[in-house]
């Protein structure tokens, strides 16, 4: 059964279907950080237009996040995806094998990313919200303006209920 985690923002609903089979670590680690409302309140500290957008970080540094193995965890690279175009959830990480809380959603096709971040989903629903999304003013150092924030991050079991 596939699990979706549908991202309540100050912008609206974004629903993420979660790469199970290819990255079963990076999809339970995110959807049990999700299940505790680790991203809860969580804001989107860097957003490149034409990109990507990345969030997860309760900090709001950029630099904290844990997962729930401990610190950091392995790569789950699969061959079979690719940074091909908008909306691909993956890993944001600081080199190999460094994972921890931190995602981004791609807002262009990345392919220099490919085999160096786990790809573990992707947008199923509210493209248009994160294309709103990449198009919030930011600072010199892609910090928005005004907080973009995860208000709720919930699980939905496809053909269930949420929780």
């Amino acid at each position: 059964m596939a699990t979706n985690v549908i991202l309540e923002t100050t912008m609206g609903a974004v629903t993420l279907e979660l790469y199970e089979d290819h990255a079963p670590k990076t999809c339970k680690n995110f959807a049990t950080l999700a299940r505790q409302g680790y991203y809860d309140g969580c804001i989107c500290h860097r957003i490149i237009p034409n990109f990507m957008l990345q969030s997860g970080d309760p900090t709001g540094t950029g630099r904290g996040g844990r997962s729930i193995y401990g610190d950091k965890f392995e790569d789950e690279i699969s061959p079979s995806l690719r940074h091909t175009g908008a909306g691909v959830l993956s890993m944001a990480n600081s080199g190999p094998n460094t994972n921890g809380s931190q995602f981004f959603i791609t807002l262009n096709a990345t392919p220099h990313l490919d085999g160096k971040h786990t790809i573990f989903g992707r947008v199923n629903a509210g493209m248009r919200i994160v294309q709103r999304m990449g198009l919030v003013k930011t600072d010199s150092t892609d910090r928005p303006l005004e907080d973009v924030k995860i208000l709720r991050a919930r699980i939905v079991e496809a053909g269930g209920d949420d929780s």
